[in-house]
């Protein structure tokens, strides 16, 4: 099963708290990262576009919820 998967699985079991915690927690990893791959390039820069498509996966299961 790919990763992708797995975390949307995970995802699920969230309540809303958590979710805004998790979005919140990985919004700012995600600037972390950025500000460390400007000063000097990271050794995978493909996680920033992870991380990111794993926020955007979170938002989308808030919103499926709000709905």
């Amino acid at each position: 099963m790919s990763k992708r998967n797995e975390f949307v699985r995970s995802i699920r079991d969230y309540s809303e708290i958590d979710l805004k915690a998790r979005i919140h927690e990985d919004e700012l990893r995600i600037k972390k990262l950025q500000f460390a791959h400007a000063i000097s390039p990271l050794e995978n820069p493909m996680s920033i576009r992870d991380l990111r498509k794993d926020i955007a996966r979170l938002k989308t299961e808030l919103q499926k919820r709000k709905a």
